[in-house]
């Protein structure tokens, strides 16, 4: 258990610096590239709460995260009018730009960070690894 842990914590680190160091000239962090992800995927305004689940991230965090996303002009926000507690976030067309520019070197990043497992291989880890999560993740 031990070294299965250990394993898990030092794969993420490695992980967790290449994609530090592709966003890094971006002036971008791994948890902005995935909001703006999760923006471009619905299509649509998110309230920064849904957003904050989707990635799960503490809601002052992603409050941290936006602000510093809405000064670069990659996102902005919007009070809702019936209910003023609720802040929607929407990509601007300036964060759907830098999206289709490192939508390339992200690819290439993944491959080259696991495109040697077959895809059964890659399915064996996606499910082992959402397995393990599985006690950590609450609602």
């Amino acid at each position: 258990e031990e070294e299965a842990v250990l394993n898990l914590l030092h794969t993420a680190d490695l992980l967790q610096f290449q994609f530090r160091r592709l966003f890094r000239p971006y002036k971008l962090t791994e948890q902005q590239y995935n909001i703006l992800r999760i923006l471009r995927g619905h299509g649509v305004p998110m309230p920064s709460l849904a957003i904050g689940k989707e990635i799960m991230t503490l809601v002052p965090a992603i409050t941290g995260l936006i602000d510093r996303m809405e000064k670069g002009r990659w996102v902005q926000r919007k009070r809702c009018d019936k209910d003023r507690r609720v802040v929607y976030v929407a990509i601007t067309s300036l964060g759907l730009k830098l999206l289709d520019q490192l939508d390339g070197p992200v690819e290439a990043l993944e491959k080259s960070l696991v495109g040697h497992l077959n895809a059964d291989e890659i399915a064996t880890l996606i499910s082992l690894l959402e397995k393990t999560r599985q006690p950590l993740e609450t609602d």
